[in-house]
């Protein structure tokens, strides 16, 4: 029979990150209402203002159903904030990439973000380092997705 973790520190612990994760996705939620975008509209959009991806690509770093993310790019088209461009490696596939005005709107809405940002700055870059490397031990492979 396995362990449970039960132990009060595990459970502070568990308390804790939840708080965190309910006050980032308030506060995302927030200021993606501010640009007139859904919080799933922004973090789609908030991805592809760093690289275009497939939609599978977006689907699986979302935890969602491609079909879902198919009916978030086209309306983020739309508004002019995303496009379609085939993949230069294999023309068969299509990318959803941000346009200019896109990233400027995905820029606005970083910036806008300060729950994560103002207390990680309290942190030394040590601070942040290990607190980065013991997340991604968290998640295991789920980190570089």
């Amino acid at each position: 029979m396995a362990t449970q973790h039960t132990d009060p520190l595990t459970l502070e612990v568990v308390e804790l990150i939840g708080t965190v994760v309910a006050r980032y996705y308030e506060e995302y939620d927030h200021a993606a209402a501010e640009h007139s975008l859904t919080g799933a509209q922004a973090r789609v959009l908030g991805l592809l203002s760093i690289e275009p991806m497939p939609m599978r690509r977006i689907a699986r770093k979302l935890k969602c159903e491609p079909s879902n993310v198919t009916g978030i790019v086209d309306r983020l088209e739309s508004r002019g904030l995303a496009e379609r461009q085939p993949d230069p490696g294999d023309r068969r596939v299509k990318l959803a990439a941000a346009t200019e005005t896109g990233r400027e709107t995905a820029r606005r809405l970083r910036e806008g973000l300060t729950f994560a940002r103002e207390p990680l700055a309290d942190l030394s870059v040590a601070e942040r380092t290990v607190l980065r490397d013991l997340l991604r031990r968290m998640l295991g492979d789920d980190a570089a997705e």
